[in-house]
């Protein structure tokens, strides 16, 4: 029974320290958003394309290994996109490899029907950055909207934009189908220059979503809603081993905990209590939180996050 959804690109992240010496992961965004989001849960389904390369097959292991429905997934034999990460003290620097790779070639000749039991569709990241995939994607978010609630993630990655004006221009359209925005300080620096956050936070609004949440890194998150004041929430605190997908099990983080509070449809959104909210962005953190201790992304389970949770 598959609840929450995840599109876009699934490849290789080799990471390191800057000396050239990279070890090889899973990842991209919203591949490390479902191994969370099945880790903290909740059923969760893929769609890509993967390759038939060594890395493809082992990314579909990966998937298999978390419990993750693979109906969705396609084959080719494009190669894999690659990615390096390369950790610094305060942020990481990627150099991506996704020129005719399969997931940046996903269209399918008839757009995927989700089960009625998936209630939550996720998209984003650099899969919107390439057609034909991202052509693909957008219509596919939109022939879900208002069906089920649309989370979008843009992780911006400014170094393969090619024109910035017209990456903008897209955004405005994908909001338009989005429900919930998750959004870090630094995408909101790309995308509304020149504001506070709690100013960008309440712009964003108007465009489409009926929450949005701006992730600050080791200082937590704030959440906005329209006639509400923001809401923040502070990270717990740890010992910091890896940044690599915190914000993607944030993301996870909100879907898992509203679908655990009820939410089922987008309208819901906006009639949370502030309790519930503050519950929900509590989860998000603490499970961001963990994926923080440990090296790459690496999402906590349920169980882990609920004894964090008990521990405070």
């Amino acid at each position: 029974m598959m609840r929450i959804a995840l599109v876009g690109e699934a490849l290789i992240d080799f990471a390191g320290a800057g000396n050239l010496v990279f070890q090889g992961h899973s990842g991209g965004s919203p591949l490390n958003s479902a191994v969370a989001c099945a880790r903290l849960g909740q059923p969760t389904g893929y769609l890509t394309q993967l390759s038939t390369d060594l890395f493809g097959e082992h990314l579909l292991n990966e998937m298999q290994a978390n419990g993750i429905d693979t109906r969705f997934v396609t084959r080719s034999d494009d190669p894999s996109t690659i990615a390096f990460v390369q950790r610094t003290p305060t942020t990481n620097r990627y150099a991506f490899y996704a020129a005719g790779s399969a997931d940046s070639r996903w269209q399918p000749a008839q757009l995927p029907e989700l089960p009625e039991s998936c209630r939550f569709v996720h998209f984003g990241s650099i899969s919107l950055l390439q057609d034909p995939a991202a052509s693909s994607i957008t219509e596919f978010i939109e022939s879900n909207a208002g069906k089920r609630v649309i989370v979008f993630d843009p992780n911006v990655r400014l170094s393969l934009i090619k024109d910035l004006a017209v990456y903008r221009q897209r955004v405005q359209r994908w909001l338009k189908s989005t429900d919930l925005l998750k959004l870090s300080d630094e995408d909101v620096e790309t995308l509304v220059p020149g504001v506070s956050l709690d100013e960008a936070g309440m712009k964003l609004l108007e465009t489409g979503p009926k929450a949005v949440v701006i992730t600050r890194g080791g200082e937590g998150a704030v959440l906005y809603r329209t006639d509400h004041a923001p809401m923040p929430i502070v990270a717990p605190k740890i010992k910091l081993a890896d940044t690599i997908g915190a914000g993607d099990t944030f993301t996870a983080g909100l879907s898992v905990a509203l679908l655990n509070q009820g939410v089922t449809e987008a309208a819901q959104l906006t009639s949370l209590t502030d309790a519930a909210w503050f519950e929900v962005l509590r989860f998000a953190a603490t499970a961001a939180a963990l994926n923080c201790t440990r090296e790459g992304a690496n999402p906590p389970t349920l169980d882990e996050v609920q004894a964090a949770l008990k521990s405070v």
